[in-house]
């Protein structure tokens, strides 16, 4: 009996601690607040650098190709991006990330363009009248009259029987005075003594003075002296004398003539055309436009263009690029052979 309450008991206290009511919990939930919430950080896309040629619409089709593509080559290599124009606005100079103009032969504004985007480096290139200053570079004319006249005299002796070369200059200019002593140099330093091997009355090279009231159309008949009285076979034309219907002439007589101003057309006889090296010019420009170095007068080194092969072969174009090279190098005295 009383093992039956002690049972009835246990289910008793069972059943009345089920029925209790549970503990609260002791997790307080979270209020809400007026903090308001920080929305991320957007940040600016930079904007790719951009150089822009400007070039003449009218301008040799293989002259605007070489352009382009020199500039062109020049932007990939630099992380920039490259748009060509044939004129300029303020609007095109306001355009983002523009930091670089390169003109060449057509002045689009410079001037009032370059101080409205000081940012901007300009090059111009074959502009008269623009000046060095600011952000605004300039190519300078080439004053290696006596580099040219060496090399002139150097080739002129290398492609001649005897080294009976020759040489028109302008009376009473200094510059060509001094150019037809390089260019004389330039002669001694490819043959030495240059001993002809037939007997001449006179010593080469020969040259000929034409004063500033000779007509231009008469210059054929200096050449005429230079080739039939004193046997002269390679003509270096001083730019001051230099016409293309002299050329034109000098080409048919079948003496060969080197210049400094490229021919329209290259006439029979040309050997080839000593003039400064645009493109090379803008590729050592590139390095100072892209550090923001301006306001200077890039001066542009000597290169060589028309050239016949059939006159000076590859071997012997080689030679001539190597003492261009080595002249511009300061390897080479002009005044010494």
């Amino acid at each position: 009996m009383r093992f039956r309450f002690v049972i009835l008991f246990m289910v008793a206290a069972i059943l009345l601690s089920a029925c209790a009511t549970p503990e609260a919990s002791t997790t307080a939930t979270p209020l809400p607040t007026d903090t308001p919430l920080v929305p991320p950080t957007v940040t600016a896309t930079a904007t790719t650098p951009l150089a822009m040629l400007v070039l003449p619409a009218d301008l040799d089709a293989e002259a605007s190709n070489l352009y382009q593509k020199t500039v062109y080559d020049l932007t990939q290599q630099s992380g920039y991006r490259f748009q060509l124009r044939n004129a300029l606005s303020a609007a095109d100079v306001a355009e983002p990330g523009l930091q670089i103009v390169i003109a060449v032969s057509v002045d689009p504004g410079i001037a009032a363009l370059a101080a409205s985007a000081p940012q901007v480096q300009f090059l111009a290139i074959n502009i008269p009248g623009v000046a060095p200053g600011g952000n605004v570079s300039v190519l300078g004319g080439n004053s290696q009259s006596d580099i040219a006249a060496f090399l002139a005299g150097y080739t002129a002796a290398m492609i001649t029987d005897d080294y009976r070369i020759g040489m028109l200059i302008p009376r009473d200019n200094g510059d060509a005075i001094r150019a037809l002593n390089a260019y004389a140099t330039g002669m001694a330093y490819y043959c030495g003594s240059c001993r002809p091997l037939y007997f001449f009355n006179w010593s080469f090279p020969q040259y000929l003075d034409i004063g500033a009231e000779e007509a231009k159309e008469n210059y054929d008949a200096y050449a005429d002296i230079l080739m039939m009285q004193y046997k002269v076979l390679a003509i270096y034309l001083y730019p001051d004398i230099y016409t293309e219907d002299l050329a034109n002439y000098v080409g048919t007589t079948g003496a060969y003539v080197i210049g400094t101003i490229s021919p329209e057309q290259r006439p029979a006889g040309w050997v080839m055309t000593i003039q400064p090296d645009v493109i090379k010019a803008i590729q050592n420009a590139w390095p100072q436009l892209v550090s923001g170095q301006g306001g200077v007068t890039i001066q542009s080194p000597l290169g060589l263009s028309d050239i016949d092969p059939t006159i000076l072969s590859p071997g012997k174009q080689r030679l001539v690029e190597q003492t261009l090279n080595d002249l511009q190098a300061g390897l080479i005295s002009v005044t010494t052979p």
